[in-house]
């Protein structure tokens, strides 16, 4: 029997690379999904297939809907795929972090974000819906957990991720009963550079008074994409952050 399947958005990076290296390590066929990151993508996949697991790279750029719809073809016609007669686990990854001042932000920031944070997950995840139903797969997306917080001069990206929460929760109910959908909604992972102090003034109110690893992100995602009787959930992977006042 072929090994089960993953497609992973961004994967060659950060927390997308974790997950693309705990589905390999248990046995999954990955397909590393990259937009910019080609040589990184392509050193990962190198990485793991000279430890005899089985990895390729796909490039396209989500926020054009035409490469998606490519993507969508190379993937259902995929060696991977063929074998295994469908895709067990679709994880949505791709993402883009940047803060923008209010005065500064244009519908056009607003557009590039909701392709990338929902419309193209949404283009996916239709695309490939016969894929994961034919073997009862599962679709993960990482959210966040700025849910009824205000993240300063975030707004844009809240918003996006907002979205795709809805999104998913949507999808879960509709592709019910053979395809499973949940998200996962990372807490302080990583820091971009611009907001070392404010990250650092989160991790005093995180109860595990730890910032958590791409890691525990990527173990989250497997999870759920296994736990064969969860659907139209979020699971938070904060340290208790949102618990704190």
């Amino acid at each position: 029997m072929a090994n089960q399947t993953v497609l992973v958005t961004g994967g060659a990076k950060r927390i997308g690379k974790a997950i693309v290296e705990h589905f390999s390590q248990n046995g999954y066929s990955v397909l590393i999904h990259v937009s910019s990151s080609l040589e990184e993508g392509n050193q990962l996949a190198e990485q793991l297939r000279s430890s005899g697991a089985k990895a390729d790279v796909i490039q396209a750029d989500l926020t054009d809907e035409r490469a998606t719809e490519a993507l969508v073809e190379l993937v259902e016609n995929h060696p991977f795929i063929k074998q295994r007669d469908g895709l067990d686990v679709l994880v949505h990854n791709a993402s883009k972090y940047s803060q923008i001042p209010l005065e500064d932000l244009t519908v056009e920031d607003m557009r590039i974000m909701n392709r990338l944070h929902v419309e193209s997950p949404l283009q996916l995840t239709q695309g490939l819906a016969l894929c994961l139903s034919s073997i009862e797969g599962s679709v993960v997306a990482l959210t966040d957990t700025s849910e009824g917080q205000h993240w300063e001069k975030l707004t844009h990206y809240t918003a996006s991720k907002a979205g795709l929460r809805q999104l998913m929760l949507g999808l879960a109910g509709e592709l019910a009963p053979r395809v499973r959908v949940n998200c996962v909604g990372p807490g302080a992972i990583l820091s971009a550079d611009w907001e070392q102090e404010h990250f650092d003034n989160v991790l005093q109110r995180v109860p595990l008074r730890r910032s958590g690893t791409p890691a525990d992100i990527a173990s989250a995602v497997f999870f759920l994409a296994n736990a064969s009787y969860i659907t139209g959930q979020e699971l938070k992977v904060d340290g208790g952050w949102t618990l704190s006042p």
